[in-house]
């Protein structure tokens, strides 16, 4: 049995995510043939689409993973 293709609602652009993320449309296409961070095609025009969770799951990982600000309230 093959995987479903999510639903669109549940898609978000190369650009939403990228913006998301704080990187480049480039980078992204990067991760995506490195698989980084797997993107699903559009099936009319082949355009890349990212899962939101995915996404956000990332992100997450990613402000996890940084060092706390140095300095703060005197």
């Amino acid at each position: 049995m093959s995987e479903r293709p999510p639903a669109t609602r549940d898609l978000i652009t190369i650009g939403q995510a990228a913006s998301l993320l704080g990187v480049s449309i480039s980078t992204l296409r990067n991760w995506d043939r490195g698989q980084k961070l797997s993107a699903h095609r559009h099936p009319i025009n082949g355009y890349r689409l990212y899962r939101r969770a995915e996404v956000l799951a990332l992100v997450r990982r990613i402000e996890s993973s940084k060092p706390p600000a140095k300095g703060g309230r005197r």
